[in-house]
């Protein structure tokens, strides 16, 4: 959107986003269903009406949603393998086998902390969140159910290590976006996240310790549930540590920084091998597994209900979710909506504690109002560099905030493209009456704690570095935009005596 381009008032660019929040909270609350694919949909064309008024021509709200649908096509590409990838590992055996020995090895008080490592782990080395919550989290959810643990509970402890991962894997989409758009090194950048991140993540990893031993006891965490779960695997899959190749040597490959799309196309097609090798699985079944999923019926319902998925068709509900958040996300960057709001935001944002607070407070609206963390990151990193730049601190207090709102939200909001992945892979109840899976979203630790800690080090001054003299020159080698906050202040406080003395 250019400088010339009409864009709303405040009040008007903030119209259609409540509008699409009312319908979301009708379909929510009223009817007692959970697909915001509609809504949104809705979003769009009252936000489109809303463009027309402005005096914008479809052609160039067209082009705003195409524009920030290319940026999410990665995003589609991930979410296809994923879902291959999930059936054909069932299939093969791997996820039974991980559930078999997580069974059998993990103790049960520890299990929520030891989840949450293990998924820390998984998604630093492959760099993708939603690959970490398909298959490794997957194979989680089983061995929860079989200690007799709630599904949010598990789900919870899943989602605070996968996304803890992906915000400080190097391998990672936003953790590569977020200092791309804000200017600064990759690995600065990742320094730079580890004062907000690593206290959550042990204060989170106490609490699932606390936890682990407030919910377990003799009769959830039985020995017959335990029995029965493995007795179903052990009759219905050849269980052998060979069927966990795929898992190790995806990770191998992953360590070495190769891209997220072949090295999870590399793990569909290792698991379509093993599934061969070990299962007896002929071609035309591999198929069926990596576009419909993979069907079985043990007798055992922890079993069915867990191994009944996968394939490219359980992803279609994400995807389609996805492209239809990106379109209102575009559109509403297009008309200027989001443009409006967060500049108003800055205007507000007079001291550096509260242009860091409103930093990552815009990411965690754009995040919660178009569904989707690139956009986020990308808005956030955008709109707010003149304002740093012109208070002299480093763009890594920004790079950082537009991920704590960015990276770590997605997940906690349903309708995102994070909480859709989440709630999907993770086989989830959020539909009719029965939220109580959704609870897994106030028990994410690691994920709503990060941004707190943020805002902390924002008052205290704790870990917000200024503007090195070598940043500064960048600055002004590269021509960026350094807003004149003296100026700037002025301005405000001559437009605040107008109005008072006007009233």
């Amino acid at each position: 959107m250019s400088s010339d381009d009409p864009k709303p008032g405040l009040g008007l660019a903030f119209l259609p986003i409540a509008l699409t929040f009312v319908v979301l909270g009708i379909q929510l609350f009223v009817f007692d269903t959970f697909t915001p694919h509609v809504p949104l949909v809705l979003g769009i064309a009252i936000t489109a009406l809303m463009g027309r008024y402005i005096g914008l021509s479809w052609k160039d709200m067209e082009e705003g949603m195409l524009q920030v649908v290319s940026l999410g096509l990665p995003a589609v590409g991930i979410l296809i393998l994923v879902g291959m990838i999930t059936g054909v590992w069932i299939a093969s055996g791997t996820v039974p086998t991980l559930i078999f020995y997580g069974l059998e090895l993990l103790d049960p008080t520890i299990f929520l902390a030891a989840a949450t490592l293990l998924c820390a782990v998984v998604s630093v080395s492959l760099g993708t969140s939603w690959g970490t919550v398909g298959t490794v989290g997957l194979a989680l959810m089983g061995i929860g159910a079989g200690f007799g643990l709630p599904a949010h509970w598990t789900a919870a402890a899943v989602v605070s290590g996968a996304f803890f991962g992906d915000k400080l894997s190097p391998l990672s989409d936003t953790t590569n976006l977020a200092p791309a758009v804000t200017g600064v090194y990759l690995f600065s950048h990742i320094r730079n996240l580890l004062p907000t991140t690593l206290p959550t993540m042990a204060i989170a990893l106490v609490l699932y310790g606390i936890a682990g031993f407030w919910l377990i006891d003799d009769q959830a965490a039985s020995f017959e549930r335990i029995a029965a779960i493995n007795e179903g695997l052990s009759s219905s899959f050849t269980l052998s540590w060979w069927t966990v190749l795929p898992v190790i040597l995806v990770i191998a490959m992953a360590v070495k920084r190769l891209p997220a799309l072949p090295v999870l196309f590399t793990g569909v097609l290792l698991g379509g091998l093993t599934a061969v090798i070990f299962q007896g699985a002929s071609i035309q079944n591999l198929f069926a597994f990596a576009f419909s999923g993979y069907e079985i019926s043990t007798g055992v319902n922890e079993i069915d209900n867990l191994l009944n998925r996968g394939g490219i068709q359980s992803m279609t509900w994400v995807i389609t979710l996805l492209l239809i958040a990106l379109s209102f996300g575009g559109i509403l960057e297009r008309t200027g909506c989001m443009k409006v709001l967060i500049e108003a935001l800055v205007t507000r944002a007079l001291t550096f504690p509260r242009l860091q607070t409103s930093a990552i407070g815009s990411s965690m609206a754009t995040n919660i109002i178009a569904g989707d963390p690139y956009l986020a990151i990308t808005l956030t990193g955008r709109m707010f560099g003149p304002a740093y730049r012109g208070k002299g601190y480093s763009m890594l207090n920004l790079s950082r905030a537009t991920e704590e709102g960015g990276t770590l939200i997605s997940p906690l909001i349903p309708w995102n493209a994070g909480g859709a992945v989440v709630i999907t892979s993770l086989g989830l109840t959020v539909s009719g009456a029965d939220m109580t899976d959704l609870l897994y979203i106030p028990l994410a630790f690691a994920c709503w704690l990060s941004p707190l800690f943020g805002v902390l080090y924002a008052y205290t001054g704790w870990f917000s570095p200024k503007a090195s003299e070598d940043e500064q020159q960048e600055w002004i080698e590269n021509d960026e935009d350094i807003m004149d906050m003296d100026q700037f202040h002025k301005d405000v406080q001559r437009t605040r005596n107008s109005v008072y003395r006007m009233n």
